[in-house]
């Protein structure tokens, strides 16, 4: 008996002192907790996009010999319209394609000739659809770009009188080439704004008609452009992990 009444004073004083000690341990105890993970900002440039332009167009000076020209290489507007797709991969590279149009303000010039005759080219619009390929650094993407141009040329040739005059080239001067470099920033997940150079090749043409124009020699058109843009872009391939 009087060792069931020893054992059972140890147990009850045990059962009281364990919680005490558990108790005093989980309050002398540090917490830890895992600190949240770092998350980067992430910048994804692939997908498809839209957007407008504004700027400036120059055009060369180079008419038939340097005879008297209207306002050729003169500086005109120039404003429009783009659309493309972009593909991040690499993860720092960027490979897409890009087609876009610019409406251009003004005449891109006149050649007076010294038999009163006048030629002019009304270059309404730039047109191009381009590769394109650069290096982000997550919200910039520093870039270069080429591929096909077109000019929406409105050309007559008219006697010293006003009279309309029929005429032909050896070119057409209204498909040629474009390269050009630029600079985009991403803004917001969805806006982008980009400064841009493009210079459009459209060759050399002389006239094969009518024949007193003939010995005058070839012109060649081509235009630099510098612009400024906006795009939209519709991202679609998920989020780029990728260390900057």
């Amino acid at each position: 008996m009087k060792k069931f009444l020893f054992t059972t004073v140890a147990l009850v004083a045990l059962g009281a002192t364990v919680p005490a000690l558990a108790a005093d341990l989980s309050a002398r105890s540090p917490v830890y907790t895992k600190a949240p993970a770092y998350a980067a900002p992430l910048y994804n440039w692939t997908g498809f996009y839209i957007g407008g332009h504004l700027g400036g167009v120059f055009s060369s000076d180079s008419n038939f010999g340097g005879l008297t020209t209207g306002n050729n290489g003169n500086g005109r507007f120039l404003g429009g319209l783009q659309g493309g797709a972009d593909y991040q991969f690499a993860p720092n590279w960027v490979v897409g394609a890009e087609a876009e149009y610019s409406w251009t303000a003004g005449n891109n010039g006149s050649v007076i000739f010294p038999g009163g005759q006048t030629y002019t080219n009304n270059q309404r619009g730039l047109g191009s659809v381009t590769g394109r390929l650069g290096y982000t650094w997550g919200p910039g993407l520093l870039y270069v770009k080429g591929g096909y141009a077109f000019a929406d040329n409105n050309e007559s040739l008219v006697n010293g009188a006003g009279a309309p005059l029929a005429f032909g080239f050896s070119g057409d001067h209204s498909n040629g080439y474009t390269i050009g470099a630029g600079l985009e920033y991403m803004l917001t997940q969805n806006w982008s704004a980009k400064i841009e150079y493009q210079y459009y090749n459209f060759g050399s043409s002389s006239f094969t008609a009518p024949a007193a124009l003939v010995p005058f020699g070839s012109f060649r058109t081509d235009d630099h452009v510098v612009k400024a843009g906006i795009n939209y872009r519709f991202n679609w391939g998920g989020p780029v992990v990728a260390k900057y």
